[in-house]
């Protein structure tokens, strides 16, 4: 599999296409097939994430912490209302960053599932 592979997923970016090509190299085929199995399964695209986030503006905050595996932190923005909107806003100025780093973890642990399924 080539970089183009990993073009498939919605809003991927270069970096991350790269960043996949990278940590995939020297497993067999069919363990990537396996890991864009399960990658895609696990994937956040940063639009979603930012998309989630402009909720909190209307009333349901921290949606976004929960899509990203914060659940603390989603229980905070909720019950705060995204810190009066201070939180919210970072976020939709930071909505990339969270979705990369979510999907940087969701690499290595789907990676780590495909290297043991085959």
């Amino acid at each position: 599999m080539d970089l183009n592979s990993y073009a498939m997923f919605p809003g991927v970016t270069y970096e991350e296409a790269t960043f996949l090509g990278q940590l995939t190299t020297g497993l067999s085929d069919t363990q990537k097939h396996n890991f864009v199995t399960i990658y895609g399964g696990k994937r956040r695209d940063p639009q979603d994430i930012m998309l989630v986030t402009l909720l909190g503006f209307v009333g349901i905050a921290g949606v976004q912490r929960f899509l990203t595996g914060q659940t603390v932190m989603g229980l905070i923005y909720f019950f705060t209302a995204g810190f009066c909107f201070i939180g919210t806003i970072v976020d939709i100025i930071n909505y990339k960053s969270l979705a990369n780093e979510f999907n940087q973890k969701m690499a290595y642990e789907s990676l780590e599932i495909a290297r043991m399924g085959a």
